[in-house]
Protein backbone atom coordinates (compact mmCIF):
# COMPACT_ATOMS: atom_id res chain seq x y z
CA UNK A 1 0.00 0.00 0.00
CA UNK A 2 1.37 3.36 -1.01
CA UNK A 3 1.08 6.22 1.52
CA UNK A 4 0.19 9.76 0.62
CA UNK A 5 3.15 12.08 1.07
CA UNK A 6 2.88 14.16 4.22
CA UNK A 7 2.68 17.95 4.16
CA UNK A 8 4.70 20.27 6.35
CA UNK A 9 2.67 21.65 9.27
CA UNK A 10 3.38 25.24 8.19
CA UNK A 11 1.68 24.59 4.84
CA UNK A 12 -1.39 23.20 6.57
CA UNK A 13 -1.56 26.01 9.14
CA UNK A 14 -1.12 28.66 6.42
CA UNK A 15 -3.97 27.13 4.46
CA UNK A 16 -6.22 27.17 7.53
CA UNK A 17 -5.29 30.73 8.53
CA UNK A 18 -6.30 32.08 5.12
CA UNK A 19 -9.89 31.69 6.33
CA UNK A 20 -10.72 34.93 8.22
CA UNK A 21 -12.94 33.08 10.71
CA UNK A 22 -10.17 30.63 11.60
CA UNK A 23 -7.63 33.46 11.82
CA UNK A 24 -9.93 35.47 14.10
CA UNK A 25 -10.55 32.47 16.37
CA UNK A 26 -6.81 31.71 16.52
CA UNK A 27 -5.94 35.30 17.51
CA UNK A 28 -8.80 35.45 20.00
CA UNK A 29 -7.52 32.31 21.73
CA UNK A 30 -4.02 33.77 21.91
CA UNK A 31 -5.42 36.96 23.50
CA UNK A 32 -7.51 34.96 25.96
CA UNK A 33 -4.37 33.17 27.08
CA UNK A 34 -2.96 36.54 28.14
CA UNK A 35 0.52 35.93 26.74
CA UNK A 36 1.37 38.90 24.50
CA UNK A 37 4.39 37.08 23.03
CA UNK A 38 2.09 34.32 21.79
CA UNK A 39 -0.35 36.86 20.39
CA UNK A 40 2.39 38.68 18.46
CA UNK A 41 3.67 35.38 17.06
CA UNK A 42 0.12 34.41 16.10
CA UNK A 43 -0.36 37.77 14.39
CA UNK A 44 2.82 37.19 12.37
CA UNK A 45 1.55 33.72 11.43
CA UNK A 46 -1.76 35.18 10.24
CA UNK A 47 0.01 37.89 8.24
CA UNK A 48 2.26 35.27 6.61
CA UNK A 49 -0.73 33.12 5.68
CA UNK A 50 -3.03 35.89 4.48
CA UNK A 51 -0.53 38.26 2.85
CA UNK A 52 2.56 36.20 2.17
CA UNK A 53 4.95 37.84 4.61
CA UNK A 54 6.33 41.01 6.14
CA UNK A 55 7.10 42.75 2.85
CA UNK A 56 3.47 42.68 1.78
CA UNK A 57 2.34 43.55 5.32
CA UNK A 58 4.64 46.58 5.26
CA UNK A 59 3.09 47.73 1.98
CA UNK A 60 -0.45 47.31 3.33
CA UNK A 61 0.25 49.12 6.61
CA UNK A 62 2.61 51.84 5.35
CA UNK A 63 5.05 50.75 8.06
CA UNK A 64 8.61 49.63 7.45
CA UNK A 65 9.48 45.96 7.58
CA UNK A 66 11.97 46.77 10.33
CA UNK A 67 9.30 48.49 12.42
CA UNK A 68 7.00 45.50 11.99
CA UNK A 69 9.71 42.99 12.89
CA UNK A 70 10.58 45.05 15.97
CA UNK A 71 6.97 45.54 17.07
CA UNK A 72 6.05 41.89 16.64
CA UNK A 73 9.27 40.47 18.11
CA UNK A 74 9.46 38.81 21.53
CA UNK A 75 10.77 42.02 23.09
CA UNK A 76 8.58 44.29 20.98
CA UNK A 77 5.86 46.42 22.50
CA UNK A 78 3.57 47.38 19.62
CA UNK A 79 1.42 50.46 19.91
CA UNK A 80 -2.32 50.08 19.62
CA UNK A 81 -2.39 51.85 16.24
CA UNK A 82 0.27 49.44 14.92
CA UNK A 83 -1.78 46.42 16.01
CA UNK A 84 -4.87 48.00 14.50
CA UNK A 85 -3.09 48.60 11.16
CA UNK A 86 -1.78 45.03 11.06
CA UNK A 87 -5.19 43.57 11.87
CA UNK A 88 -6.83 45.76 9.23
CA UNK A 89 -4.24 44.64 6.66
CA UNK A 90 -5.16 40.98 7.24
CA UNK A 91 -8.90 41.72 7.14
CA UNK A 92 -9.59 41.62 10.87
CA UNK A 93 -10.37 44.09 13.66
CA UNK A 94 -10.33 44.26 17.43
CA UNK A 95 -13.56 44.18 19.39
CA UNK A 96 -14.39 44.33 23.06
CA UNK A 97 -16.82 41.98 24.79
CA UNK A 98 -17.79 41.54 28.43
CA UNK A 99 -15.59 39.17 30.36
CA UNK A 100 -17.40 36.06 31.51
CA UNK A 101 -16.94 35.61 35.26
CA UNK A 102 -17.86 32.56 37.26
Amino acid sequence: MKRKPSRPFKDTSNELLKDPNVAAMYLEEMLADGDMELFKLALKNVADARLGGMTELAKCTNLTREALYTSLSKKGNPRFDTLNQVLHAVGLRLSVTPEITQ
